[in-house]
């Protein structure tokens, strides 16, 4: 039994039976705002109407947070069908970064009935933060930050704090500005209530804090977040001015984002633009299909490689019986190797100048590697065929677990030089280099070996 079909969400689906507005209130009540989110994306995949109840059914507030988390191909459906006025009342409760993702997802049309019925303040900041870049600090930032003036007292900043809390995603942390609104330093709010009123918090805050700029890459943002355990990162303009901050649960979205992109191209997988669930038969297809066809074609060249040694197959019909053993060997080292070294890049362990540390490293450590596999490959020839294809398939696998293992080393280095992401060293695409490879150094060594030449 499913999730939404157990008995957690029994109150919640007898509520709606009802029809009474009162008793789905009082049944909502009693759960999470993700939770409601999740009940309206699963059940509006079979009746919209029923998800549709429910959030109208919330008070404006709470239909404002319960909104903020469902998935954007949900918000698109329900956009469609809550009233001008009563979506315009939701987005402008919503937090402002997630007000300007919500924007960006509707048409041109939607955007523009939105924006006539939202007050002057949200069009302001709503176009603001609507016109950075996908994918940057900018596009992922909120304005909804505490901030209080250099030359406050303790008292005034305490009180200003009182008056704006409500608006404002976090009030853990006050950034303090001049009155260019340049960001000279953040105090806590702990800071603030075990301080004298009379006190400056000039002579409080903390200086040199850690920021960045509007057109700062997304992954960077999560990234000193993470390095830094920030609850929010402040973002300036050019001008050092302070525009918005991004939160750390913001940046745990990027994260795992970015990490599912990632395991995407890892399985040579495109780009969705939706959830694998909800996601449509045709773009499935469309996200998998271009890297299937061009491997296809990769992997002939492994059938041309068998075919121009047929002479030493036809010779020695055991060698074909290791021939599977030793690609795999190598693809799988080769993805061991491009995985550690993708991820290694990832987190900024790892930088394009280190290569020639590193590829010292693998060639250590795959040697050990290729050693090993050899004298377990090397009893299962002298049992299977003779002494000289085991002294051939040990040679191989040696040769094919280094060669696997310094591709799959070096390509993520290779793309991140030409500008692609490394994450497309997937490994689909070693495995299928190496396939190539090591069949033609396996008959190549044979050949060589038995004399065949």
């Amino acid at each position: 039994m499913s999730f939404l079909d157990s008995e957690f969400f029994q109150p919640l689906y007898e509520a709606l039976e009802s029809g009474h507005p009162d008793e789905i209130q009082t049944a909502a009540s009693s759960y999470n705002a993700a939770d409601l989110a999740d009940f309206i994306e699963y059940t509006g995949a079979e009746d919209d109407a029923k998800g549709l109840a429910l959030l109208q059914s919330l008070p404006a507030d709470q239909q404002a947070k319960v909104f903020g988390y469902i998935e954007p191909d949900m918000q698109k459906i329900l956009a469609r069908l809550i009233p001008k006025g009563a979506l315009a009342g939701i987005v402008t409760d919503m937090s402002a970064d997630e007000r300007a993702d919500f924007f960006n997802l509707l048409d041109e049309n939607q955007q523009h009935a939105l924006f006539q019925s939202l007050a002057s303040r949200e069009r302001e900041d709503l176009l603001r933060l609507a016109s950075f870049e996908e994918g940057t600090a900018g596009a992922i930032m909120t304005s909804d930050y505490a901030v209080v003036s250099s030359g406050m007292t303790v008292a005034s900043a305490l009180s200003l704090l009182r008056n704006t809390a409500p608006d404002k995603e976090t009030i853990y942390q006050a950034y303090v500005v001049d009155k260019s609104h340049k960001l000279l330093g953040a105090i806590s709010l702990r800071n603030l209530i075990i301080s004298a009123p009379g006190a400056l918090v000039d002579s409080l805050m903390a200086t040199g804090l850690v920021f960045t700029r509007t057109d700062t890459e997304q992954e960077e943002v999560a990234r000193l977040i993470s390095r830094y355990d920030l609850l929010a990162l402040p973002i300036v303009d050019d001008d050092e001015r302070l525009v918005g901050i991004v939160t750390y649960d913001d940046a745990m979205d990027v994260a795992e984002a970015e990490a599912t992109e990632d395991m995407h191209k890892g399985a040579t997988v495109g780009r969705l633009d939706t959830s694998f669930k909800t996601a449509s038969p045709f773009s499935l297809y469309r996200s998998r299909v271009q890297w299937l066809v061009i491997l296809v074609f990769g992997n002939i060249f492994t059938g041309a490689g068998i075919a121009y040694f047929e002479q030493t197959i036809s010779a020695h019909i055991a060698l074909l019986f290791f021939m599977p053993l030793l690609v795999a060997s190598a693809g799988n080292a080769g993805a061991q190797s491009a995985t550690l070294m993708i991820r290694g890049m990832a987190t900024g362990d790892v930088t394009t100048r280190d290569w020639g540390m590193l590829l010292g490293k693998d060639i250590l450590v795959a040697t050990g590697l290729g050693l090993t596999m050899a004298l377990a490959v090397m009893v299962i020839g002298l049992f299977r065929a003779s002494p000289a294809i085991a002294m051939v398939v040990s040679i191989t696998m040696v040769t094919v677990v280094l060669m696997g293992s310094v591709i799959g080393m070096l390509l993520p280095f290779l793309l991140d030089k030409l500008k692609f992401d490394p994450a497309t060293a997937s490994t689909p695409l070693i495995t299928t280099i190496a396939d190539v490879s090591g069949v033609l150094i396996y008959f190549s060594i044979a050949t060589a070996v038995l004399g065949l030449g």
